[in-house]
């Protein structure tokens, strides 16, 4: 699948009408609590401040966002902002032919700048230079940046460089130890903050922050560490795994008809080849079946018809699984094939081997004992008929053969009855598994029990998760009676939820971080309240 096409199925999935999470999304605006006094600060230090003032924070931490923040709450008639993209302009001359461009003069030179900049304070006008993307800038541009930046008697810029931090270093040594710039750091979102970017970010495509499970804007909010730029991609990878996993689903139920021809022509020529081998195997067993008109009797019999036998002999024969007896077209009857001598032989080993006896009629056997006669083929040298634990029918005695028919005595098998034993020594083991699964439970319910009696605006730091509850239950043992777990469902399977303490507020949850073990920290704990905690445990 392209790039466009993978756009285009991700829009339609979710019903979007562009993508929410773009790098640059028109007319969005979002602009967090904690981001309002940077900006007052920049605007106090751009009117008292004689230093340039370089905005720092990693990619994607909204620092063009904050630029154009500043640029919108200037005065347009007090400030003449003149912003440069470093991208485009990392050499000096480039730069300054920017800048020139922006001040509306022909004049590169930094003399020729600074003049213009004192006939625009002249009219009362001052001249905001920013930077954007400045860590792309030389250190002969960033040079000249800090020149501009000191001025002269006819005028001052005031410059503002937006970069990552690594550019600090480089204009710490520009600048020979002197105080010659000021550093303002962003901060990541919290947690409320995400979910609040999240919303605006998914209102400006047609859906809504219901669109994402908490557990979701949780698990982005960990990801991305709280920076914009990482929301805006973990948040799309988020949407993209959950679309694929419903298509997934949808796939795997109906693969039987969207398989690829070729692949349907292979599932039928296998269907029919299984088809005629049941075919086959059924034609078999109809041949082996009793057939009493094709049995020929003995030429001596046939004065007799009425008092001869042979169809009752051949039908009880079959009840018990081995084939019918024929006799062949000569003037004298074959002999019988161990007819009466192939019981007393065979039963006993295979009724001991099954574990039946007399007296077991009630045990279950395993499943890995046959319990179903098997046909054997009907040669005289083979003694060892298919294995059958069902009892030895009574067969009615021919007339001609008089000797086979009284065989059948040791089907009673007295011997093998005192066998019960090792099927009677399973059944207690059920009983230690019983007892063994009760403190578990007991467990886990009342651990449920003690976040659904807490107050649910009260707040609890979430440690760690595990997918075992032996683990959660040493990691709470180990460490603590203010350590407790609750058990919840995620991605379809059990999680357990580690977390430590209840507080009456975010902030003394945050605090109390501090005061964990270093290992715990590790973790990076964070507040939740009691009420996504319990409906986390109800889903």
């Amino acid at each position: 699948m392209t790039s466009l096409h993978a756009d285009e199925a991700f829009l339609d999935h979710y019903q979007f009408t562009h993508d929410p999470f773009a790098a640059r999304v028109p007319g969005f605006k979002f602009f967090p609590a904690q981001r309002k006094p940077v900006l007052g600060q920049l605007h106090h230090l751009a009117r008292y401040s004689q230093l340039l003032l370089v905005v720092t924070g990693p990619e994607g931490s909204g620092k063009t966002l904050l630029r154009q923040a500043l640029v919108a709450s200037t005065n347009k008639q007090a400030v003449h902002n003149v912003v440069v993209s470093a991208q485009g302009a990392a050499d000096p001359a480039t730069l300054m032919r920017h800048i020139a461009q922006g001040l509306n003069t022909q004049q590169t030179d930094r003399s020729s700048l600074l003049a213009q900049v004192g006939q625009l304070s002249l009219t009362g006008q001052e001249v905001y230079l920013l930077i954007d993307d400045a860590e792309e800038l030389s250190d002969a541009a960033l040079d000249e940046l800090l020149v501009l930046a000191q001025g002269n008697p006819e005028g001052r810029p005031h410059v503002f460089l937006f970069a990552d931090t690594d550019l600090i270093s480089r204009v710490d040594a520009l600048s020979n130890a002197e105080e010659s710039f000021h550093i303002i750091e962003l901060q990541p979102y919290s947690e409320d903050e995400t979910r609040e970017y999240l919303a605006v970010r998914l209102e400006g495509a047609a859906q809504g922050i219901e669109l994402l499970s908490e557990e979701q804007v949780e698990l982005i909010h960990d990801r991305s560490g709280g920076w914009p730029g990482e929301i805006n991609r973990v948040a799309r990878d988020v949407l993209i795994e959950a679309m694929a996993a419903r298509r997934g689903a949808v796939k795997s139920a109906g693969l039987p008809f969207k398989l690829p021809k070729k692949h349907l022509l292979a599932l039928g020529v296998v269907a029919i080849g299984v088809a005629a081998a049941l075919l086959m195997q059924g034609r078999s067993e109809t041949t082996d079946a009793p057939a009493p008109a094709q049995a020929q009797l003995p030429m001596g019999a046939a004065p007799q018809p009425e008092a001869a036998p042979a169809a009752p002999i051949v039908a009880e024969q079959s009840a018990d699984g081995r084939p019918p007896i024929e006799f062949a077209g000569s003037n004298q009857p074959l002999p019988l094939p161990l007819v009466g001598q192939s019981q007393p032989v065979i039963r006993q080993p295979l009724a001991q081997a099954a574990g039946e006896t007399d007296g077991e009629a009630n045990v279950e056997l395993p499943e890995s004992v046959p319990t179903a006669p098997v046909s054997v083929p009907p040669t005289a040298s083979q003694n060892v008929p298919a294995p059958t634990p069902a009892p030895v029918p009574q067969v009615a005695a021919p007339a001609a053969a008089p000797k086979p028919v009284e065989q059948p005595k040791p089907a009673q098998q007295p011997k093998p009855a005192e066998q019960p034993k090792p099927v009677a020594q399973s059944a207690p083991a059920a009983k230690p598994a019983a007892t063994a699964q009760a403190p578990a439970a007991s467990a886990g319910a009342s651990g449920n029990s003690w976040y659904a009696g807490q107050n649910k605006s009260h707040y609890t730091l979430q440690v760690l998760g595990t997918s075992t509850e032996a683990g959660a239950r040493a990691f709470v043992s180990q460490n603590g009676a203010q350590y407790r777990y609750f058990k919840k469902m995620h991605q379809g399977k059990p999680l357990f939820v580690i977390t430590y303490g209840s507080f009456a507020s975010r902030d003394a949850a945050q605090a109390a971080v501090k005061s964990l073990p270093a290992k715990v920290q590790a973790g990076k704990p964070w507040p939740k309240t009691f009420a996504s905690v319990t409906q986390e445990m109800s889903n």
